[in-house]
């Protein structure tokens, strides 16, 4: 039996895709917009050794098997992949083709994440952090954009482009945070820089953004020095528990939820409502699963947790909102970003692939190889339902007075010019 014959008989025959192995075997439609090509024996015993989608992505980041024409095309197999159980003849297959070793278990490749320590401790969440950010400030700006934004994008239609995008989900969260001249915010997990920039250059406040990148906190020094922000926007290499100078008057958290983990959410929400003074808003920006996924879904055993976000759990939108307010706060305001957030990992693709080669030499081909996964992946996690994200708006309401408007007036927002 050759490799393609195997690969038909566990995958079924018709195939959404091509397969062309090391053994000159082919099968697949012959006009198949993606083809997958097994370069090595070792990409058979990575696939067969971690059913799913770890032991495809291993294979992908390790070089032994390739994605040649469309990554998204090549996605659509993932459908099969949960439901492949290998029978008797098909092992008796594979013994023959690869032999007595067949079936062990090759090493991972060293991208793989491996912390050390309590989850969520301080010092394992930083690692977690490094492995993830800490790679290349160049290689992350050939695909986010002259903002250097990590998170959802607002787009008003997908015709507006990326940077646009971004600058309009600023624009949203400072009205929903109601922030006017003077006020002092507080940006959690501020990345690059680009919200606490946003709201003084465009609401006059003061802002402080903390995050627990080396490499982030060094751009976003220079990038706020550069554009003049210098006296009213201040940068920090902290650890959101590490944060007691407030009241602030209003603070934001963008995408840096999903580091938190299940079991500091109540410290979390109890930190941030601790430094908000009271009628003060709180905007939870994060990544969630619908109802009915395990918890671990993502993040035990899969590619994601193993080579991109090791240590990151995603959470029910509804245990989120009962969470914020135990900890004393009332929420005000929920808003779904699914569809945004497929549109927005698809643009970073899109930039990805145009500047490849520039990628490749920035962070090295298994880097590059790894984030073109994950983010074509996540978006069509996205577009399935599979993966939600939802906006949260809180305020520390007190005496029964929240300081909010009888109606919203954010809604509806462009980024200003």
């Amino acid at each position: 039996m050759s490799v393609a014959e195997l690969v038909e008989d566990i995958l079924g025959t018709n195939l959404p895709v091509a397969f062309e192995a090391y053994d000159g075997s082919r099968c697949g439609p012959t006009d198949a917009e993606a083809t997958i090509v097994l370069r090595s024996p070792t990409a058979l015993q990575r696939i067969l050794t971690a059913p799913g989608e770890l032991g495809f992505g291993r294979a992908y980041v390790a070089g032994d098997l390739d994605v040649e024409g469309s990554i998204w095309a090549a996605l659509s197999l993932r459908d099969r992949l949960p439901t492949v159980k290998l029978q008797a003849k098909q092992l008796l297959a594979i013994a023959k083709l690869l032999g007595a070793a067949g079936l062990r278990r090759p090493t991972p490749p060293p991208e793989e994440a491996r912390l050390h320590g309590r989850r969520h401790s301080k010092s394992r969440d930083a690692a977690a952090i490094a492995h993830h950010y800490d790679v290349s400030n160049e290689f992350y700006g050939l695909f986010l954009g002259s903002t250097m934004t990590y998170s959802c994008a607002v787009w008003a239609h997908p015709s507006v482009g990326l940077d646009a995008a971004q600058e309009a989900k600023y624009e949203l969260i400072c009205r929903k945070l109601d922030l006017q001249p003077g006020m002092r915010l507080l940006d959690i997990g501020c990345g690059w820089g680009g919200m606490v920039m946003h709201a003084a250059r465009h609401h006059g406040v003061t802002a402080v953004g903390v995050t627990l990148s080396r490499r982030q906190a060094e751009l976003a020094e220079k990038r706020v020095a550069e554009a003049g922000l210098g006296n009213v926007v201040e940068i920090r290499l902290q650890d959101y528990r590490e944060v007691h100078d407030g009241p602030y008057d209003a603070i934001s958290s963008i995408g840096m939820f999903e580091h938190v983990g299940l079991s500091q959410v109540k410290e979390y929400f109890d930190t941030v409502y601790s430094v908000l003074r009271p009628h003060g808003r709180f905007m939870n920006h994060a990544i969630g699963r619908p109802p009915g996924f395990k918890r671990t879904r993502m993040s035990r055993r899969g590619f994601i947790d193993r080579y991109v976000f090791p240590d990151g759990e995603l959470h029910e939108v509804g245990t989120i909102v009962s969470a914020i307010q135990e900890s004393g706060f009332e929420v005000r305001h929920l808003e779904s970003l699914r569809e945004h957030y497929a549109l927005t990992l698809r643009a970073w693709v899109a930039n990805l692939e145009a500047n490849w080669d520039a990628a490749v030499a920035q962070a090295g081909l298994t880097r590059a190889r790894i984030w073109r996964l994950y983010m074509a992946g996540s978006a069509v996690n996205f577009e399935a339902g599979n993966t939600q994200i939802h906006q949260v708006l809180a305020t520390r309401s007190d005496d029964g007075i929240s300081g909010m408007p009888l109606r919203p007036v954010f809604e509806q927002v462009a980024a200003p010019v």
